[in-house]
């Protein structure tokens, strides 16, 4: 849904001020799609109640997608009242507007020219990875028994990357690649056409010329997005649904939004169907053993006050998906400093990640002073590689940390709750002793967690 002009102001103002590859993304999320899609969430949580295609044709809708293991369909109507006529049932918990998620749109984006990677050599983990030296200590925790995420059972430990897809023929990822299924209308191949995902699945678990943090992990692509443009909550709902079905150890979502509570078009309680839908589909997951993990976000800004995010609007402006099960995830520098564009807050950040920026001496304001070797390289479509810094980046690697995390203690013998208290427990305290807003419970570090 839209976020109104107090927080776009204070949003961009980072963005624009970062030179032409700084992106800020789609920071906001469309709540009222062209089409009129609408999530309607049923009171059973497990699964449709009988007569419910009746009810929704009643109030002038069309199923478009059933969610039946979540009490939950998406909904066309030209109906204007239909959110109205649907709330009168005693079946239905919350019905509302359908939102769209966007994946993290990198902070900052840069090519790897051909000159540079031959100057860099075949070896690029060792010339240029400085984020994955940092996470593993220089490839120590690779040394540890289960260390590079191969178990010692002969069960795979796969990570789902929800996202854009992966490029499953890269000569780094096909060895860990696992599977793909796609949930884009018309784009059936888990292919990625845009790069962000392939990326994200780079830095998990790549093993080649790049590696990734567990470059024994399997990867699995779950694609919700096209080559341009969002993914509606119901799509991705069941794209986590499916890979806590089909027993992945980890999820990696590298994506959001937010919800403003107070749009003028919708009234706060036609908002919260869609993020009760989520809510359901985490908390799913995270019951059939799955660690969920999620991304930050790239604008910069305190999450902490959902007020303030709202600038001059009235309101509250809240970071979705956020779920209190999910592990959420900063994005630091080399200099182990919170990366310029990464959102914080206290209460809304568990750990932190290394993600990139633009070195020391880079300046926000002016664009000058910048480092393309503090940014994150990992693969891209076509076996080539890329530079990306954001969240995004930071995610995939505490998703990566998990996966080693249950190598070590052996597939679905260890709690989400229970790596999650591992991750945060052996992470470095880098600002402030204890709990910050900024890192959370502090930097991930492979060592630290296998020990």
């Amino acid at each position: 849904m839209m976020i109104k002009k107090g927080f776009v102001a204070g949003a961009l103002s980072v963005a624009l001020s970062a030179a032409a590859v700084f992106s800020s993304g789609p920071i906001v999320s469309q709540a009222k799609t062209v089409d009129q899609k609408y999530i309607v969430v049923f009171k059973d949580q497990e699964k449709l109640p009988s007569g419910y295609e009746s009810l929704v044709s009643k109030a002038g809708g069309q199923i478009e997608y059933k969610l039946e293991k979540l009490g939950a369909v998406e909904v066309s109507s030209e109906n204007p009242n239909f959110l109205n006529e649907i709330k009168k049932s005693s079946l239905v918990s919350q019905a509302g507007a359908e939102n769209k998620l966007y994946p993290e749109t990198p902070a900052i984006e840069e090519a790897l020219t051909a000159e540079e990677l031959e100057s860099a050599g075949a070896d690029l983990y060792q010339t240029l990875q400085w984020d994955i030296k940092q996470v593993t200590n220089n490839g120590e925790s690779w040394k540890l028994p289960n260390g590079t995420g191969k178990p010692s059972s002969g069960d795979d430990i796969v990570v789902a990357v929800i996202d854009t897809g992966i490029d499953y023929n890269h000569p780094d990822l096909k060895e860990n690649y696992a599977y793909g299924k796609s949930f884009v209308p018309g784009y059936p191949d888990p292919m990625d056409q845009n790069s962000h995902g392939t990326h994200v699945a780079g830095s998990i678990a790549a093993k080649g010329r790049t590696m990734g943090v567990g470059p024994d992990l399997k990867v699995a692509a779950y694609r919700v997005f096209g080559p341009t443009g969002g993914a509606s909550t119901a799509h991705i709902a069941d794209a986590l649904m499916t890979a806590a079905d089909d027993n992945v150890d980890v999820v990696n979502m590298s994506l959001g939004g937010y919800d403003w509570y107070q749009d003028p078009a919708y009234a706060t309680k036609d908002i919260v169907a869609d993020v009760l839908l989520f809510n359901r589909a985490i908390q799913y997951a995270i019951k059939k053993g799955v660690t969920v993990v999620g991304s930050a976000g790239n604008n910069g800004v305190d999450l902490k006050s959902p007020g303030q995010l709202s600038g001059d609007d009235k309101g509250a402006t809240h970071r979705s998906p956020s779920n209190q099960g999910l592990i959420r995830v900063s994005a630091g520098g080399q200099m182990k400093n919170l990366a310029f564009y990464s959102n914080y807050g206290v209460g809304k950040i568990d750990v932190m990640a290394p993600g990139g920026d633009l070195g020391p001496n880079y300046n926000p304001a002016t664009g000058t002073g910048r480092d393309n070797t503090y940014l994150c390289l990992a693969t891209i479509p076509g076996g080539g590689y890329g530079y990306k810094a954001g969240t995004s980046m930071a995610a995939p690697k505490v998703a990566a940390l998990a996966g080693i995390i249950i190598a070590k203690h052996g597939k679905d013998n260890i709690s989400p709750a229970q790596v999650k208290h591992i991750i945060q427990a052996s992470s470095e305290d880098v600002f402030k002793n204890g709990y910050d807003a900024e890192a959370g419970h502090g930097l991930i570090n492979a060592v630290n967690a296998l020990k």
